[in-house]
């Protein structure tokens, strides 16, 4: 733009004049200005920030969070339609690069050398102090405005910053190179180049943090020629949020973020105070940019021998212990099998475990029974005799059944879910949810995955299990809850079946891969219940499929089914060898 051919041209602008003079300075030397401010520090009544706008002398504002201009601020502050006030014309003086000089910059402590490398003119009061500060900005190799800093920290635009790069880009545009550091106002730019003794490039936002994002977009391609970006942003809330989001628009490992220490707001601050070191000593240190969650090794070591300790929870079942070395709170464990093949019996006797063993409590949802069913079970391995066929429950004198479940209910730690035969998935995790949150369940046995797809409105059964399986994992994962979930298993083709004993693998999963990769373990029992031996056709083979956390699988060990207590027995080395003869 031509500053002197359109000195003087007549424009109808919505602008304030300012005749505020600065110790016989005349702000006529930068011309009209398109805003002044005449208080900071408002409310915005778009976001609803508390401090972020700054109004005009027109009764107009702009927010420095949200980046709205707001014509009439008192009015939407108040709910009420805004004022339109009738255009004036005023003559508007575009900056002219001959205004002003390239002096030191006292209140910033920047040199003149700093202030004229990045074409940064001042005006000075009486005292020789620095009251105005005008700052580049450029359109490829022209300039296109100028961001005029006043006294009190506000701040007009002369011509204009559409198309303009970033602050100090046209000095650095053509030379690429190993490090950029990026701040978020011209003088931390300035002061920050200093601070590394004027090696590197240094550039600046225009807008500051509320506009980073737009502003590196519109410079990716110039920055993106540097192999590291150091992101130098303030040292308060906004600054740190702007410089993730920041860094995230670069090729990964290119972005580093500097952290500034305590009791520094940015860089200039550090540089008024004389802490070239200090600022190195950061800069050096900047971390590479990483996403959420991902650490690096190095970071997080010194925590390594302080780090909570898992806690193990031993099974009921000695060789279920020597391979998987018990359960654990925040793992997902599926435990598969055919059907009529002793499912259900292990997690009673697994929740029933869980209750005696330990103080968590424990929440359960059975979707195939109801929950006097669920009680029943529980209390027949706390009787060692089936209370849930009725004349045996009956047998029993009522004093004795009460004693039984005071004995297992009374520190209120069980949890289970009354469903009433209608199920919804969703509300179901709602459920689940609960339990775990509202009741504090550390420990939840959901009987079993196939009810919960049934509960779906969904018709893609493998896709549905994908769902409801990375649902239960994020649970898990989120809560850290053990969780203990029945899955069936596909049926077998020709004459083989689960029932008469064939030997199970992951594939045989019902559904979908997602079970076996989104679980820590899976266990599969088998049994051949179509035996004329009455002994094997009682015995259960509990196989680990997968331990994520120990990596042993295989047989594990065998469990003895007794029909008049309704207990599981882990049936002893010597009596495994019996029972291999009788098989054989």
């Amino acid at each position: 733009m031509s500053c002197a051919n359109n000195a003087h041209q007549e424009q109808k602008l919505v602008i304030s004049v300012v005749n505020v003079k600065t110790d016989m300075i005349k702000h006529q030397n930068f011309g009209v200005l398109e805003m002044a401010f005449v208080a900071m520090h408002k409310p915005c009544p778009r976001c609803g920030g508390s401090d972020p706008c700054g109004i005009n002398d027109n009764g107009s504002a702009k927010c420095f969070s949200c980046g709205e201009y707001i014509p009439d601020y008192k009015a939407e502050m108040e709910g009420r339609e805004p004022v339109v006030t009738e255009l004036k014309t005023y003559k508007q003086n575009t900056m002219n690069t001959s205004e002003g000089e390239f002096n030191e910059l006292k209140t910033r402590n920047i040199s003149a050398v700093t202030a004229k490398k990045y074409g940064v003119k001042s005006v000075l009061n009486s005292k020789g102090e620095d009251v105005i500060h005008s700052y580049p900005y450029y359109v490829a190799n022209e300039i296109g405005g100028y961001k005029v800093r006043e006294p009190n920290k506000t701040f007009s635009w002369k011509g204009t910053s559409q198309g303009c790069g970033l602050f100090g880009e046209q000095l650095f545009r053509d030379e690429g190179g190993k490090y950029i550091t990026i701040t978020e106002g011209e003088c931390d730019a300035m002061a920050a180049y200093e601070l590394a003794g004027s090696k590197w490039p240094v550039v600046s936002l225009k807008n500051g943090a509320a506009g980073a994002t737009k502003d590196i977009k519109n410079s990716i391609e110039f920055l993106e020629k540097y192999e590291k970006i150091i992101i130098a942003f303030d040292n308060d809330t906004p600054g740190k949020e702007a410089a993730r989001k920041v860094a995230k628009l670069f090729t990964p490992g290119k972005a580093k973020i500097l952290s500034l220490p305590e009791g520094f707001k940015d860089p200039n601050d550090m540089l008024r105070q004389g802490k070239h070191r200090q600022y190195m000593d950061c800069w050096w240190e900047a971390k590479t940019y990483t996403p959420s969650g991902v650490l690096n090794a190095s970071d997080i070591f010194s925590k390594y021998n302080d780090r909570p300790k898992k806690e193990s929870i031993p099974y009921p079942w000695t060789g279920l212990n020597e391979k998987l070395y018990g359960l654990r709170k925040g793992e997902l464990v599926t435990l598969t099998g055919g059907t009529g093949l002793g499912k259900s019996s292990i997690t009673r006797e697994i929740e029933h475990w869980l209750v005696k063993q330990t103080k968590d409590n424990v929440g359960i949802i059975a979707l195939e029974e109801d929950y006097f069913k669920t009680v029943d079970c529980l209390m027949s391995i706390e009787a060692n005799a089936r209370l849930y066929i009725d004349h045996v429950r009956e047998s029993f004198d009522q004093g004795k059944i009460n004693e039984i479940g005071k004995m297992l209910f009374k520190d209120k730690r069980v949890w289970i879910h009354s469903h009433l035969g209608a199920n919804d998935v969703d509300e179901i995790f709602s459920k689940l949810r609960y339990m775990i949150i509202g009741c504090d369940c550390q420990w939840i046995i959901v009987d079993h995955l196939h009810m919960l797809l049934s509960a779906s409105a969904e018709g893609d059964e493998r896709r549905t299990i994908d769902t409801i399986m990375h649902r239960l994992r994020s649970i898990v994962e989120e809560t850290g809850a053990g969780m203990i979930l029945v899955s069936h298993l596909r049926r077998m083709e020709g004459n083989r079946a689960h029932e008469n004993g064939v030997e199970v693998n992951l594939s045989h999963l019902r559904g979908s891969q997602s079970i076996a990769q989104l679980s820590d373990c899976v266990i599969a029992l088998e049994r051949n219940q179509q035996s004329e031996d009455a002994r094997e056709a009682s015995t259960t083979h509990v196989r680990v499929l997968k331990s994520r956390y120990t990596g042993d699988v295989g047989m594990a060990t065998h469990l003895l089914y007794d029909k008049d207590t309704g207990r599981l027995t882990e049936v002893e080395l010597e009596e495994e060898d019996e029972l291999t003869e009788d098989i054989l």
